[in-house]
């Protein structure tokens, strides 16, 4: 995962407190953003496009989580 999910962790007083306690907890909130993202992601129609480059928007809403293929 990356950053922005560093971040969302920190909206949350005791999510941030939980990924804050140790490596273990860092993973467990890490493995349990990821699968939502997975989950979102199954739901985006793998044609569709974003932006000038017209990158695929499954694609572009991974990379922007940090989840890899």
């Amino acid at each position: 995962m990356n950053d922005r999910i560093r971040q969302l962790a920190r909206c949350n007083e005791r999510i941030q407190n939980f990924f804050e306690t140790g490596p273990v907890q860092r993973a467990a909130i890490e493995e349990f953003a990821e699968l939502i993202v997975r989950e979102c992601a199954d739901l985006l129609p793998a044609d569709m496009t974003h932006g000038p480059d017209s990158r695929p928007l499954l694609q572009v809403f991974k990379e922007h989580f940090g989840v890899a293929e």
